[in-house]
């Protein structure tokens, strides 16, 4: 996500808390901030979070970095699981082997 985006998206979580002190409180931090609704500031923080929610629009339709996409997969006929349906390995080959390289 590019530097623009962030900055977007940080105005429309901006925007979101007020629209939710508005609600809930009837308390608008904007323009209680920058001097009510009609100064001049305030509207500018208006327009910059209106652009800022246009901005986070194409966000939405954005496919997610995350997750890959596989192509190519491979199936393995008889997988060792090692389970009790499995064939389980033979350690005691490996002992005898360790024993006889250090005698």
């Amino acid at each position: 996500m590019g530097a623009l985006r962030r900055i977007a998206l940080a105005l429309v979580i901006i925007g979101a808390l007020n629209w939710g002190l508005i609600a809930f409180f009837q308390f608008d931090l904007v323009a209680s901030i920058f001097g009510g609704q009609d100064a001049f500031l305030a509207r500018v923080v208006y327009a910059l979070v209106a652009i800022s929610g246009l901005i986070c629009l194409g966000l939405l339709f954005k496919p997610d970095e995350d997750s890959e996409v596989v192509t190519n997969r491979r199936r393995n006929s008889s997988p060792a699981l090692n389970t009790e349906f499995g064939e389980e390995p033979d350690f005691t080959k490996e002992r005898k082997l360790a024993d006889k390289d250090e005698q």
